[in-house]
């Protein structure tokens, strides 16, 4: 699982959609902010996440901690989000696409 960096001036929006997609092609998500006005955009994002996946039946929630990480040959702490789901992403009936429009298998 890759680590989504996020900026002050990163777009949540895009963002969100990029953890939503990792969420679910992989079931969890890490992001990484340094600085408060990142940190604010990044949970930003998963607010947004939640939206983007809560149709297919997934809560996510997220669990902060801090790392140290090297940037130019300098020490910084950043904080990180390792987003996860509530309801297991394998458990999720698999959706087909049918007619133009997403249903779930076995229905028309």
């Amino acid at each position: 699982m890759g680590t989504l960096k996020i900026a002050s001036a990163s777009n949540p929006s895009a963002a969100a959609g990029a953890v939503a997609n990792t969420i679910r092609e992989e079931g969890a998500a890490e992001i990484q902010a340094i600085g408060p006005k990142a940190v604010n955009q990044a949970v930003k994002c998963v607010c947004i996440a939640r939206g983007y996946v809560a149709p297919s039946g997934l809560d996510l929630y997220f669990v902060p901690s801090f790392v140290d990480v090297e940037i130019n040959g300098e020490n910084k702490t950043a904080v990180r989000f390792t987003v996860r789901s509530r309801t297991p992403v394998a458990r999720l009936r698999p959706r087909t696409r049918q007619g133009g429009m997403f249903a779930e298998e076995g229905e028309i």
